[in-house]
């Protein structure tokens, strides 16, 4: 490494040739269409969808070189619309003169509809070749035109084989590595990193350049200088993104499938990722309703008070409170009856006319409406046999009873089931009379 190169060690680390780049063989094993379109030099507009740190920008770049072209790098984050324009002018020349560019968007899901819009004629008659790069999932955050344009390569987190490839080029390369620092670590030091890396490789060798500048030359890593390090590691979570989503519902089906240890560890993993344990505390409100509802009515009030422990204590007391919720709503017995009848309900109501309501089931505080017979013939429940008005309508005059909510054979709603069964046989005795 020369003393001028003050580039990250990720950066000079990045492979110049094809077999260099390290994971995705899915994707850049012998064979794959990938691979031979590079390889044959017949590219086309794609997209990289995977998390940080696996090589999509680098794979950009090889393809640039590999192919000859010459590539212009945009950032979502920073760029706009006049910098898309400023790039296709500087590809509608290169065109003139005969060689190809390729456009690389980083962060692609950054850019809203309209910027999105901008590439698609040019896509369209060969000005560029896109190449676009997410870590967000592209069918919801990029517009169908373009994706239509584009195919989707989907870039895997690296695993730990893969990770140990580009460590040991960190450690080998001289002149772009660590320099003339001899760097030892244990096979457990490197069991370590791998897991603090979490399955990227820039996040690897970003720990691994701190501890080079903290170790002197020809020095063995000691446990704690690597622990010191790691302290300033995150595992990786975004908060707003897929891997979010892709969480709670683990979490969400965890519950909903009986396995408390499985949802206590994926309530862990978003914790332990810096996700706001009041929104888990709301989602686990919801499981409750949704997937427990009347087989145990007391998974709500659980929930709920874990909710509220969590407001008023906060972290980390208020997480074993929602914590026991969910190892509760786990082992309950399950029921999506409620969840069911609801959106049973709410969709008839949508699906039918404002119908009145009845006569005898209208309130009547003033003269006027008990002369028009508002609650006329009202059966009052409580003075009937068993206090249940056998029989009696409660829908719409013109409207046929529907029945919505269907108690299953599990928990409470066993019994809710038998009563609403006796209460059955009671209308029918009574239209007998």
């Amino acid at each position: 490494m020369t003393e001028t190169d003050f580039r990250p060690l990720a950066d000079r680390l990045r492979p110049r040739v094809l077999n260099d780049y390290v994971g995705q063989d899915h994707i850049l094993s012998e064979g794959k269409p990938l691979r031979q379109a590079i390889e044959s030099d017949h590219l086309h507009s794609m997209i990289f969808w995977g998390p940080p740190g696996t090589g999509k920008t680098t794979l950009a770049s090889l393809i640039a070189e590999l192919s000859n072209s010459y590539i212009e790098r945009i950032s979502a984050v920073l760029s706009g619309v006049k910098d898309i324009r400023a790039a296709v002018e500087r590809a509608q020349y290169n065109q003139s003169g005969g060689r190809r560019t390729i456009l690389f968007v980083d962060e692609v899901h950054r850019f809203n509809k309209a910027q999105q819009d901008a590439f698609l004629p040019y896509v369209e008659d060969g000005t560029i070749t896109f190449i676009g790069a997410t870590t967000e999932n592209p069918s919801f955050e990029l517009n169908n035109a373009l994706l239509s344009r584009a195919r989707v390569y989907v870039i895997k987190r690296l695993d730990d084989p893969a990770l140990k490839l580009i460590l040991d080029r960190a450690l080998a390369d001289d002149e772009l590595g660590l320099g003339n620092k001899n760097i030892q670590l244990s096979k457990s030091q490197q069991s370590k990193l791998f897991m603090a890396a979490d399955g990227d490789g820039r996040r690897l060798l970003n720990l691994l350049e701190l501890l080079n500048d903290l170790a002197t030359d020809k020095s063995e890593v000691s446990d704690q200088m690597l622990s010191d390090v790691l302290k300033q590691s995150h595992r990786t979570f975004d908060k707003g993104g897929e891997q979010f989503y892709d969480q709670i519902s683990a979490l969400h089906k965890s519950v909903r499938g009986s396995d408390p240890d499985a949802s206590l560890y994926w309530f862990c993993r978003m914790i332990d990722g810096g996700c706001d344990p009041l929104y888990i505390a709301r989602r686990v409100l919801r499981m409750a309703s949704e997937d427990i509802g009347n087989a145990d009515p007391r998974a709500l009030q659980i929930a709920l008070d874990a909710w509220q422990t969590q407001e008023r204590l906060g972290s980390p007391e208020g997480e074993l409170a929602i914590a026991q919720a969910i190892i509760y709503l786990s082992c309950a017995a399950k029921s999506n009856a409620v969840y069911t009848a609801f959106n049973a309900a709410m969709k008839d109501v949508k699906q039918s006319r404002s119908n009145e309501v009845p006569l005898h089931l209208r309130n009547a505080p003033t003269k006027l409406m008990k002369e028009l017979d508002y609650g006329k013939a009202y059966r009052y429940a409580h003075d009937e046999p068993e206090g249940y008005a056998a029989d009696e309508n409660y829908f719409p005059d013109d409207k046929k009873h529907v029945k919505y909510y269907k108690p299953v054979e599990r928990g409470l709603e066993i019994k809710i089931k038998q009563k609403l069964a006796h209460l059955k046989s009671l209308d029918a005795d009574r239209r007998k009379k």
